[in-house]
């Protein structure tokens, strides 16, 4: 189903200024004139200042709507999900009359008052799309309609970006506001802006790489594979079996005559021989290859010299000349001269380009935070890493904390200054206290969370979770029982869903 100026020595009148202030007194009078008339309500005026967030609700079977506040937006009533594609905009999309045996289903759209919208269209979808790891997001900017036959997109305020002339429309596997349309029986891709990237006339077209500037590979009415980039011009001509998702440094991977060669972006053989395939292309240009031989992975260059003996069961380049390897069932870190920088002790190691640190996590979902010289800075549980501000979250002997990307440890209150409580720990019990230190809720629960953005907390006690508004109070007594769940999040007294993908909350296993 369907984020100097110089001045002289005298002072002068700043005009723009001038005019700003007039502008904003002339608001602020109208605003008084509309209170006082009864033409606007406070209640208008506050709704209009607070940006409001929406979240897909589950109760008793049911699907609706619920803000940040935990309020009913659509009360629980509609037997399908109810998709959401920007929190901050109040579009709902609904699916029902499901037929599960023909696979047949009508659709609808609200608002927050409850009305429906874009009833223009026989049907208004959203799109949603997965990474490799298959975690399922939706288009924020864009929705799928349908009109006599005919699909289009538009934005979530309605207008249409593109014509409804599309035979079908669908996302590109992992790649944001790119997508694959069907016209005339021939394949193309276009933005989230409806502009066209590639023109529809290939048998078919998918992505190179995991974005837009890698190109697409097309396939050609003989059959034959060729690459062409977003601005629509031929990069590779199609005269290929086969093109890989392997590419970098204007080179690509390809099968011709039952060969697997490195060519050129002109065609321009490279490489043909001493490797079974070829898994990816070194960063540096002109340093190389990652290549499999026997089922191993090693490195050589783009003169056929090995540089890495096939010994690995898998090797990803993290930047220049560093690799995380796998190797009987163990990852490490190696370098091009295959020196071993980081020991091969870990279930996984995954690289974080923002920081340049790496993170290993053991069988025990353990983590062990390396920075770039390969020294081990930081362990404990990884909660998370906001490459936006620069942090990541470690729970340490059941204390949560917060550190730099540099490893200098923050206070709550240095990386969440809009906070009002923040999690504290004594005598092996938690409870909240303020930005001043001061003790605002007790130390009586046996576990429980930071405050979200919404300004709830989760708060444990005898096994079970409940939760705390911004100023302390219990808005849900702990009666949930949250062991299965991979997140514990609270809106008032609607908890996060077990599917991290489905992104709702409700108020269900009490």
């Amino acid at each position: 189903m369907s984020r100097g100026k110089r001045y002289d020595d005298q002072p002068h009148l700043n005009k723009k200024k001038v005019v700003a202030v007039l502008l904003i007194f002339v608001i602020i009078v109208v605003l008084i004139y509309l209170l006082a008339s009864g033409t606007l309500t406070k209640n208008d005026t506050e709704e209009s200042i607070t940006s409001k967030d929406y979240f897909a609700s589950f109760k008793d079977n049911k699907w609706g709507v619920i803000d940040q506040k935990g309020n009913d937006v659509i009360t629980p009533s509609y037997a399908e999900m109810i998709v959401i594609p920007d929190s901050k905009t109040d579009v709902f999309l609904c699916t029902y009359d499901v037929n599960y045996d023909t696979g047949e289903y009508k659709t609808l759209a609200l608002n927050s008052k409850n009305e429906q919208i874009f009833t223009q269209y026989d049907q208004v979808e959203p799109i949603q799309n997965v990474d490799n790891a298959q975690n399922a997001w939706y288009e924020k900017n864009v929705l799928k309609v349908k009109k006599d036959g005919k699909y289009g997109i538009i934005n979530l305020q309605g207008k249409e970006l593109t014509e409804i002339k599309y035979d079908a429309i669908e996302p590109i596997q992992g790649i944001q506001g790119v997508l694959k349309v069907k016209e005339n029986e021939a394949y193309g891709i276009i933005n989230d802006s409806g502009t066209t990237l590639v023109d529809s006339k290939y048998i078919d077209v998918t992505n190179l790489g995991k974005d837009t500037v890698s190109g697409f590979i097309v396939e050609a009415e003989d059959g034959k594979y060729g690459v062409v980039d977003s601005s629509n011009n031929v990069v590779l001509e199609p005269n290929y079996d086969e093109i890989e998702k392997v590419s970098g440094n204007d080179l690509y991977v390809v099968k011709q005559d039952d060969t697997t060669k490195l060519v050129k972006n002109d065609g321009t053989e490279v490489l043909t021989s001493g490797y079974d395939s070829i898994t990816g292309i070194l960063k540096s240009e002109g340093a190389g290859i990652i290549f499999m031989k026997d089922s191993k992975s090693g490195v050589m260059d783009l003169s056929g010299n090995v540089l890495i003996e096939p010994n690995y069961d898998s090797l990803k380049e993290t930047k220049s000349g560093i690799f995380i390897a796998n190797e009987d069932g163990k990852y490490g870190v190696i370098d091009l001269e295959g020196n071993t920088k980081i020991d091969f002790n870990y279930a996984m190691i995954s690289y974080n380009e923002k920081g340049d640190l790496y993170v290993a996590e053991d069988a025990d979902f353990n983590n062990e935070i390396f920075d770039n010289t390969f020294t081990s800075r930081q362990k404990g549980i990884l909660i998370s890493m906001n490459d936006d501000k620069g942090y990541m979250e470690l729970r340490q002997n059941d204390d949560y904390k917060y550190y730099t990307y540099n490893f200098e440890e923050k206070q709550a209150a240095e990386v969440n200054p809009s906070s009002t409580l923040f999690l504290s720990k004594n005598n092996g019990k938690y409870g909240f206290v303020d930005k001043e230190g001061n003790l605002v809720v007790d130390y009586i629960y046996d576990d429980a969370t930071e405050q979200n953005a919404f300004g709830f907390a989760g708060i444990k006690k005898d096994g079970k979770w409940g939760s705390i508004d911004s100023s302390g109070n219990v808005v849900q007594e702990p009666i949930y029982n949250l062991d299965d769940y991979l997140q514990i999040d609270f809106i008032g007294r609607w908890h996060y869903g077990k599917d991290l993908n489905m992104n709702y909350y409700n108020q269900l296993d009490a």
